[in-house]
């Protein structure tokens, strides 16, 4: 049986697999609580049967606000007069396709989960980690897990880019503002990680597309993405650090952890803008521009 403590507890979103099932078991090992959030009860009795009483499931979509609130109660009720040591929020969706053909309603879920479910959560939650005066204990930490598409738009992810790009400049506010009450923002940006995240993009049914002039660019970014990803680091290698990020008396403001950092992050943001949009464009087998 593992043992854990109400005084070092911390709140996950989408826990049942992957970098939050990863961050899960890294706060169990080091002897914290985990509430962890997953939308289905099937992951709930995984989670259980895995950690046991360390860990008290949620059940909530982080995009239902009520559900949420109901699911900070829960931990309130669960934690006395304590604050909490942490939130990550990992919960996220991918919504994949050329940005021209794609209906708007998909744009907004992909920001209902990855950006205004962020929102619901943080505000949810943010009385545990030090907004309220009357709670005792150090404040809490907010890890967010952004990604290297955050900071670098690619083809044909254009919906999930942009809300990772729109969660970096909401947590950078977010910290400034949260200095009133003490409780740090830290932003964390992956590389391909492998998670069964790539099994679902396999099964994404993107031959709609398949009449359009994207057809043949999609299918090679398809198999470039899904190759990276079987080939990214383990989602135990985020689970820690989000932990050291939690605990680390002197964190910075964002981490990227990438496997290729050199090709991935340096080399776009050493090159000219342009000479990386021709780069695309050879890879793609797009039309040289005149």
């Amino acid at each position: 049986m593992m043992t854990s403590s109400l005084d070092r507890a911390i709140v996950v979103t989408g826990a049942s697999t992957g970098i939050g099932r990863a961050a899960v078991a890294s706060a169990v090992g080091n002897g914290a609580h985990v509430f962890a959030s997953v939308r289905k009860q099937a992951d709930a009795d995984s989670l259980k049967t895995e950690f046991g009483e360390a860990v008290t499931p949620l059940l909530f979509d982080v995009a239902d606000e009520a559900a949420v609130r109901a699911g900070a109660a829960q931990v309130a009720q669960a934690l006395g007069n304590r604050r909490l040591l942490g939130l990550l929020n990992n919960a996220g969706i991918a919504v994949p396709g050329p940005l021209l053909h794609l209906d708007t309603d998909e744009l907004r879920r992909q920001f209902e989960i990855n950006l205004f479910g962020v929102h619901n959560v943080t505000r949810a939650f943010a009385d545990l980690l030090g907004a309220d005066p009357d709670r005792q204990g150090p404040p809490g930490r907010i890890v967010m897990i952004s990604s290297v598409g955050g900071q670098n738009g690619a083809p044909f992810v254009g919906p999930y880019s942009a809300s990772k790009f729109a969660l970096e400049g909401y947590s950078q506010s977010l910290r400034r503002e949260l200095l009133l009450y003490g409780i740090d923002v830290i932003v964390i940006g992956p590389g391909a990680i492998a998670t069964p995240i790539w099994d679902k993009a396999e099964q994404n049914d993107l031959k709609r597309f398949s009449n359009t002039p994207y057809a043949k660019a999609i299918g090679r970014v398809v198999d470039y993405m899904l190759k990276q990803g079987r080939e990214g680091l383990p989602a135990s290698d985020v689970g820690d650090l989000v932990w050291r990020c939690f605990t680390d008396p002197s964190p910075k403001v964002r981490y990227a952890i990438l496997r290729r950092p050199f090709m991935d992050r340096t080399l776009p943001k050493m090159l000219p803008p342009r000479m990386v949009d021709r780069i695309f464009a050879q890879r793609l087998g797009f039309p040289k521009r005149p």
